[in-house]
C-alpha cells in the first residue's frame, strides 16, 4: 500500500546503505511504501521513502560503484539538505568479520557499533600511525551514536537475551512474499562458512571460488563447534569496535593485528564519513572474515540479518521520543560551534604548555650555559643619548652599506670615552626593527670580569642566537643533551660556527675590543669569521682603542676602507646636545635657569673641555651638588664661578684613565 507524503520534514530516521543489496534489503522491511518526496535541486541521491516500526525511514544509496568515506559523507550531507527534519542516523549492511578467541563471529552474524575503551564505537584505521614494534596509534576521533540509539541497543540486546530472537523468521517471512529474492538473499549452506588460518592466503591469478583452489584440508581451517539451536542465536548479534576505511581489508594479518590492539570486530568502508557529518548506529551483517577469500554468496543474506535488526531496533524506540530529538542538522552545528570552542580553549592550552615547556627548557640551557648579560652596558650607554644623536653614523653611507650588506663588516675606533659604547646602543637599537636579520652583540667591560674573556662572548652570542629558534637552536639543544659538564672554548666556538652557518642573515655588534684580556683568542675567532666564504651572511660591526695590535690585523681582514676613526667634532655636537638637555631638564638646575651666565658657563666649561669625550661630561655633571650649596645673585655667580673653574682645572690635571667613564 503506498500512501502520499505531504512534505520532507516528516521523515525522523535517515538510513544510508552503500550497495545495492543493501539498499534492497532495506527496502522490503518497510512496513509502507511513500511516493518520491521533492528534494534539494542540488542533491544527488536517489532515495526510498517509507514507514517501518511506526517511523517515517528515508533511505538512500550511494552512487553505483562508488565506496568509501568521503562518498558515504556526501550522502548524508545531501540527506539532511532535502530532509532536514531527520533526528536519528543508521547505516545499514554489511561488512568483513574480525574472529577471535575472544569474539566467535561467523558469516550473516551482526556487529553493532558500540563504544569501547574511550571510542566512540567506529575506529577510522586509516586515520592514524603505525610505528614499527608499537600498537596501531590513532590520531583521529569519531563521535559516537546518539543516546537514543545506544539505549535502543541495550533495550533489544536485553530481550533477545531472555527470549532470543527472530531474524531468521523475519528474513524467511519477508522472503515468502519475495520469492526472486530468495536465490540471493537466503542463508547458503552452513557448509560454504569458511574461516581459513591466517596464513593461507588465496591466489591472486584466479577467479575461481576458495572451494576449487584453496585447500579443504582441515588444517587449513580454523577449526568451530557447530551452534547449539538451543541456546546459541544464530545469526548472533555482537556489540563493539567497527574499523572503517577508505581500503578494503582483505588482509587476515592486517585484520588479526588490529582486531589484537583495539577488539575490532568488523571491518567496512563507509562509516568513518559519517559519525562527524550523520551521527548515527553502524549495523553490520557479516558477509567475508576480511581476508583474502571474499565470499559474495552471502551478501544478500548478511544485508538482510543487518536490516531485520534495525527494524527490530526501531520498535524499541518510541515515535515521540526520536520526534523530540534535536534534529541531526542542528546537533551538527552545536557541534561545530562546540568544537570551534574546544579547538580555541585546546590550541591557547597547547600553546601554553609549549610555551612553559619552552620556558622551562630555556631556563635550564641558560643556566647550564651562564652567559653575561650585555642588557646592562646596553640600558646605560642609552640613558646618556638623545634622540636625534649618532644620527651622523646612522645616516652615513658607510653605516647604509653595512646594513644593506654591501659592506661586510665595520671597525670603528676611537679614544676613551670617545663615545663608542653609546654609538653601538644606538646602533642596536636602529636594528631591532630590521625583521631580515638577527642582530647578536657583546660589551667588553673593564668594570665586569664576567665580559672580559672569549668564553664570556661566546657564550652570550650562542645564547642570544638560541633565543631567536629554528635550526640553530637545535645545535645547542644537542650540544646541551650531549655534555657532562661545561664546554671549553674550542666546543663553544665550533657550536657558534654551526649555528651561524643554519641561521639568515646575521648581524654582530662587538664593543670595547680592548677590554677583552685574551686578545689573541678574540682577533683568531674574528679572522674565522670575516674571512669565511661561508659566512657570507654575517656581518660584524667591531668598535675598540685605535690599538696597534688591532691596527695591525683587522684593515687587513676587512679592508682599510671599512676602519674609520670616529669623527670628534660629530661627537662633540653630540655631546652638547647631552649638556643642553641636562641643563634644561635636570631639577637641580631650576635655580640657575635665569642666570644665563652660569649656564653659558657649564656649556662653554663642559662642552668645550670634553673635546669629543663622553667620558668627561658625567663626571662633570657630579659637581652638581657642589654648586646647589652657593647662593644666587651676582656674589653667588661670581663666587661660583671661580669654585667651577677650579674644578675644572683640578680634573684636567687628573690622569685621564682615572676620569673618563665607561660609556
Amino acid at each position: 500500500m503506498t500512501q502520499n507524503m505531504s512534505s520532507p520534514d516528516d521523515y525522523t530516521v535517515g538510513w544510508i546503505c552503500a550497495i545495492t543489496t543493501e539498499f534492497v534489503a532495506a527496502q522490503v522491511f518497510l512496513d509502507e511504501k511513500h511516493n518520491p518526496a521533492p528534494v534539494d535541486p542540488q542533491d544527488g541521491n536517489h532515495y526510498a521513502l517509507g514507514s517501518m516500526s511506526g517511523h517515517n525511514v528515508v533511505i538512500a544509496v550511494l552512487p553505483q560503484g562508488e565506496y568509501g568515506t568521503n562518498s558515504a559523507a556526501v550522502v548524508a550531507r545531501d540527506m539532511l539538505r532535502s530532509f532536514p527534519n531527520v533526528r536519528v542516523g543508521l547505516m545499514v549492511g554489511i561488512g568483513g568479520g574480525a574472529p577471535t578467541n575472544k569474539h566467535d563471529i561467523r558469516l550473516g552474524d551482526i556487529v553493532v557499533s558500540c563504544p569501547r575503551d574511550g571510542k566512540g564505537g567506529v575506529l577510522q584505521y586509516d586515520h592514524g600511525k603505525t610505528i614499527q614494534s608499537q600498537a596501531f596509534q590513532q590520531t583521529g576521533f569519531l563521535n559516537q551514536p546518539p543516546q537514543v540509539l545506544r539505549t535502543a541497543v541495550a533495550g533489544l540486546e536485553a530481550m533477545y537475551e531472555i527470549d532470543g530472537h527472530q531474524l531468521d523468521e523475519h528474513i524467511a517471512s519477508v522472503l515468502r512474499n519475495k520469492p526472486r529474492l530468495r536465490k540471493k538473499y537466503s542463508r547458503p549452506q552452513p557448509s560454504s562458512d569458511r574461516l581459513y588460518k591466517s596464513g593461507i592466503v588465496h591466489p591472486r591469478d584466479t577467479d575461481d571460488g576458495c572451494s576449487h583452489v584453496c585447500s579443504n584440508d582441515p588444517s587449513a581451517l580454523v577449526l568451530r563447534h557447530e551452534r547449539d539451536g538451543d541456546e546459541d542465536d544464530d545469526p548472533a548479534i555482537h556489540f563493539g569496535l567497527v574499523a572503517s576505511a577508505n581500503q578494503l581489508m582483505k588482509d587476515a594479518l592486517v585484520r588479526d593485528r588490529l582486531a589484537a590492539e583495539n577488539d575490532v570486530l568488523c571491518f567496512e568502508m563507509e562509516a568513518a564519513g559519517l559519525m562527524n557529518h550523520f551521527p548515527c548506529l553502524v549495523i553490520r551483517g557479516i558477509c567475508d572474515y576480511s581476508d583474502s577469500h571474499k565470499n559474495n554468496e552471502w551478501q544478500g543474506f548478511a544485508a538482510m540479518a543487518a536490516a531485520a535488526y534495525a527494524k527490530d531496533l526501531l520498535k524499541q524506540i518510541s515515535v515521540s521520543r526520536i520526534e523530540g530529538e534535536t534534529r541531526i542538522e542542528e546537533v551538527l552545528k552545536s557541534l561545530e560551534g562546540n568544537i570551534i570552542n574546544i579547538q580555541s580553549t585546546s590550541n591557547q592550552i597547547a600553546s601554553t604548555v609549549k610555551s612553559m615547556k619552552s620556558d622551562s627548557h630555556v631556563t635550564q640551557i641558560k643556566k647550564w650555559l651562564s652567559p653575561p648579560d650585555t642588557t646592562t652596558n646596553v640600558n646605560h650607554a642609552m640613558e646618556i643619548q638623545l634622540e636625534g644623536t649618532c644620527n651622523w653614523f646612522l645616516e652615513s653611507p658607510i653605516f647604509e652599506e653595512w646594513k644593506s650588506g654591501s659592506r661586510r663588516h665595520l671597525w670603528l675606533n676611537g679614544m676613551p670615552g670617545g663615545g663608542k659604547t653609546v654609538l653601538c646602543a644606538k646602533v642596536l637599537h636602529h636594528l631591532q626593527n630590521m625583521d631580515d636579520c638577527v642582530t647578536l652583540n657583546f660589551f667588553f667591560d673593564f668594570s665586569d670580569t664576567g665580559k672580559q674573556k672569549m668564553d664570556d662572548l661566546l657564550r652570550s652570542l650562542i645564547f642570544q642566537l638560541y633565543k631567536h629558534g629554528g635550526e640553530a637552536a637545535s645545535e645547542l639543544d644537542g650540544l646541551f643533551h650531549s655534555q657532562q659538564g661545561q664546554p671549553g672554548t674550542t666546543t663553544l666556538a665550533n657550536t657558534l660556527h654551526n649555528m651561524l652557518k643554519k641561521s639568515k642573515k646575521v648581524c654582530i655588534v662587538l664593543d670595547a675590543l680592548d677590554e677583552c684580556d685574551m686578545r689573541d683568542k678574540l682577533l683568531v675567532w674574528m679572522q674565522s669569521i670575516v674571512s669565511n666564504p661561508g659566512f657570507d651572511h654575517v656581518q660584524l660591526l667591531a668598535t675598540s682603542r685605535p690599538e696597534e695590535e688591532f691596527r695591525r690585523s683587522i684593515p687587513i681582514w676587512i679592508g682599510e676602507e671599512s676602519c674609520r676613526q670616529l669623527d670628534k667634532e660629530s661627537v662633540a655636537a653630540d655631546i652638547r646636545c647631552f649638556i643642553e638637555h641636562r641643563l634644561q631638564n635636570s631639577p637641580e638646575f631650576n635655580k640657575w635657569s635665569s642666570y644665563s651666565s652660569v649656564l653659558k658657563m657649564i656649556r662653554d666649561e663642559v662642552g668645550g673641555k670634553a673635546d669629543g669625550m663622553y667620558g668627561y661630561c658625567p663626571k662633570y655633571f657630579l659637581l652638581d651638588e657642589t654648586l646647589l650649596t652657593y647662593q644666587t645673585g651676582s656674589d653667588g655667580q661670581l663666587a661660583n664661578s671661580i669654585v667651577l673653574k677650579r674644578a675644572w682645572t683640578a680634573k684636567e690635571s687628573k690622569q685621564l684613565s682615572n676620569l673618563f667613564l665607561e660609556v
